[in-house]
């Protein structure tokens, strides 16, 4: 009794104390496409709302999936694109036109480019991280799960920001955003961000710094609500990048498949054994020029019986990446990719209620043109016509199409006062055709250079396919709740990924060939089934949840490098696992964030090839957040620790030592003062404390037969700064 006496008491300060809420709390979702506790949800959901962000001192999407378990970013190209992995189902496939199994949408939009995932967080509502299949009620290809970022919308209500940081390696930072009315039914909200950086790899070959940020954009937002029952959200959007890429570290491997670091590679004449995973010697300046735009228009209408919600979408995303990719100051091999991708969605849906039952019904367009190419510069040799030097190699441009059509719909019945089952149906059907060409090249200056280069030396391959797939997605659950603070759930998803294209970067070697066989991969079918509890206690001070699963693919879709070609492949595949979550103000001013995730996953490859497990997908992933906030000066100040640990993984299906990393633990530490009443605040940081280095992605390129190296990216070293942010 006493103890529960104590508790209570420091519950009833910390609700009591000024400038001391608790960090933890109730979120509301839109997870099943309606306003919903997340806690009622019986889902697998992270979710942090804008003002957590804020007290965390979180600014990426990085920092947002290091405190979900089971979830992490994946970078294939650097810190250029990300995709994000859920209990081990990821893509490392960096081409462009490749779809994540891991969908990422922002304000209901699908965003299916993986080099237009990468923008930046500013003015967000909230973020929405869903583990488990998500395809009956979400457009497109959510077998993992999927991402919702919510940015603030408009309102009736005057309000802004501005936040700036300086950081190590020259950071400046900038992000903001002001809103209000514009008349009685009319609000404005206008939200941009800018982010520059000098780069943290160092070419010695050319004393220059690479991996840098520059990088802008800007959110507009107009709504007009001339009814209470009916509005019309406008959303106009555009980011820009323009970076300097090279930031593999050379390992030499003159065996396939093996790691010499002390050796030299025997292709290139050239080692790296200085021991700074920060520094190479590249010839070739990569870059990574981006520019995304997109332009939604939402309807909403609160009809008597139902509502009824209409979301049009056009969006773009126009690229051109290339790099230097065996890392050395050999001029042998530079690999490009670039994109040029037309998207347009509509999506129209009706909500209802009654007494017992919940449900929402709708249809859903996407049109995608797709209009790529990858492809490589090799040696320089002199242009026969003169002294200029030139450099030959592939230009591999192809276009690919995608329109898919859809039907949904998930119906949510309380059959008792403690029992409810849900039912969900989806049915897909995608349309693609593809259309590719191995082109033998002079890169010429003044000529198109990459995606159409006109100076073909030789043809050397050509595709072109087209296939029709028909999907069912289906969600069948049942909730219980066994008191008004636990709840239990299992559920039965089929999440399903449509099928697709490979863009080979060089031509196949015999048996394989340009065919059907080689070049289209079929769709991929997932049965996940899952139980998991919710619970709240401590007057809604404590959060604990759990979810127990196992999963069971048909026609997995295995991504690999074959050589330096990227090809994906229909496999079988089955996984288990689980995760725990707990949130807990124990004392005034304390917050704790702890998470634990095991995935155990087994990809079958066929074909006599031994069983091995999926890219990035660590068997273990723990993480873990302390906060402690106090009075100071009529404010607050609070001072956080938070770490991160992934055991070893593999960065291809392989499972070689060249594609392999052990494990590592991040650390993260601030100090946050804000004043009171939270008009203003003051942030100082450390990113990775330990100064940790860790490989983030490899490529193998091992052996006399490719290159004798392997290309290694490492994560960013230790980094510090200061944030200033005003509120009004």
């Amino acid at each position: 009794m006493k103890a529960r006496a104590y508790m209570l008491a420091l519950i009833g300060a910390a609700m009591a104390a000024p400038g001391q809420a608790a960090v933890i709390e109730e979120i509301v979702v839109t997870a099943q496409k309606r306003e919903q506790n997340a806690q009622d949800v019986g889902i697998a959901i992270s979710a942090l709302t804008g003002e957590q962000m804020r007290q965390l001192g979180y600014g990426s999407a990085q920092q947002v999936t290091a405190m979900a378990p089971g979830v992490q970013t994946v970078q294939p190209n650097g810190e250029a694109n990300y995709a994000i992995a859920m209990r081990g189902v990821a893509s490392s496939d960096f081409t462009t036109n490749v779809e994540s199994p891991v969908a990422v949408y922002l304000d209901e939009v699908y965003i299916s480019q993986m080099s237009g995932t990468g923008f930046m967080l500013f003015d967000m509502e909230r973020v929405e991280l869903l583990r488990g299949p998500q395809g009956t009620l979400y457009g497109r290809n959510a077998t993992g799960g999927l991402a919702h970022f919510v940015t603030v919308k408009p309102s009736q209500e005057a309000s802004g920001y501005g936040q700036f940081t300086v950081g190590r390696y020259d950071q400046i930072k900038f992000e903001g955003a002001v809103g209000g009315p514009l008349s009685d039914t009319l609000s404005a909200r206008l939200s941009l961000s800018t982010h520059n950086n000098d780069g943290y790899v160092k070419n010695r070959l050319l004393d220059k710094r690479l991996n840098n940020a520059d990088d802008s954009a800007v959110r507009g937002q107009l709504l007009f609500e001339p009814t209470d029952s009916f509005s019309v959200l406008l959303n106009a959007r555009r980011s820009k990048q323009d970076i300097d890429t090279g930031f593999f570290e050379h390992v030499s491997a003159n065996v396939e498949g093996m790691l010499t670091p002390n050796e030299v590679n025997e292709v290139l004449g050239y080692i790296d054994n200085d021991g700074d995973v920060y520094e190479g010697d590249y010839d070739k300046d990569g870059h990574n020029k981006l520019e995304t735009e997109g332009y939604t228009a939402t309807l909403k209408w609160d009809a008597e019986h139902f509502t009824l919600t209409s979301i049009t979408d056009y969006s773009t995303v126009e690229r051109d990446y290339i790099e230097d990719s065996d890392a050395s100051p050999v001029p042998l091999f530079n690999f490009f990719l670039t994109t040029d991708a037309e998207q347009f969605s509509q999506e129209v849906r009706l909500n209802g209620q009654t007494d017992t039952m919940d449900w929402v019904a709708g249809v859903y367009y996407l049109d995608l043109s797709v209009d790529d190419s990858n492809g490589a510069e090799t040696d320089p040799f002199i242009d026969p016509a003169g002294d200029t030097p030139a450099v030959s190699g592939l230009d591999n441009p192809y276009e690919t199409n995608t329109e898919s059509w859809s039907i949904f719909g998930q119906v949510e019945r309380r059959l008792s006062d403690r029992v409810t089952g849900v039912l969900g149906l989806r049915w897909i059907r995608d349309e693609k055709d593809h259309e590719y060409f191995v082109n033998v090249v002079d890169f010429i200056p003044g000529t198109v250079q990459r995606n159409g280069n006109p100076n073909i030396l030789a043809q050397i391959a050509a595709y072109a396919g087209d296939r029709e797939d028909d999907e069912f997605s289906v969600r069948a659950a049942v909730n219980y709740d066994l008191s008004d603070d636990v709840m239990l759930y299992g559920s039965w998803n089929r999440g399903v990924k449509g099928g697709g294209y490979n863009s080979p970067v060089f031509p196949l070697n015999p048996p394989l060939d340009y065919d059907d066989a080689t070049m289209s991969y079929d769709p991929e079918q997932l049965d996940a089934f899952e139980v998991g509890f919710k619970s709240r206690q401590l007057d809604g001070l404590m959060i604990f949840n759990g979810a127990f699963y196992y999963y069971d693919y048909k026609d997995y879709q295995a991504f690999q490098i074959i050589g330096i070609d990227t090809i994906t492949t229909n496999a079988d595949a089955d996984s288990y696992g689980g995760e725990l979550e707990l949130q807990v103000t124990p004392a005034p001013g304390v917050d704790i964030i702890l998470g634990a995730a095991y995935n155990d996953i087994e990809v079958d490859l066929g074909g006599g090839a031994p069983k091995t497990t999926s890219v990035q997908s660590p068997k273990w992933n723990l993480n873990g957040l302390v906060r402690y906030e106090w009075p100071v000066l009529g404010g607050a100040m609070a001072a956080q620790f938070d770490f991160l640990y992934r055991s070893k993984h593999y960065f291809s299906l392989t499972g070689a030592p060249t594609v392999e990393e052990n494990g590592y633990t991040l650390m993260n530490a601030s100090l946050m003062y804000t004043s009171a009443e939270g008009r203003w605040s003051l942030n100082a940081f450390v990113e990775n404390l330990g100064d940790e280095e860790h490989l983030v992605q490899t490529f193998d390129l091992s052996g006399p037969a490719v290159f004798g190296m392997v290309e290694q990216y490492y994560n960013r070293p230790r980094w510090w700064g200061i944030s200033a942010a005003v509120y009004f």
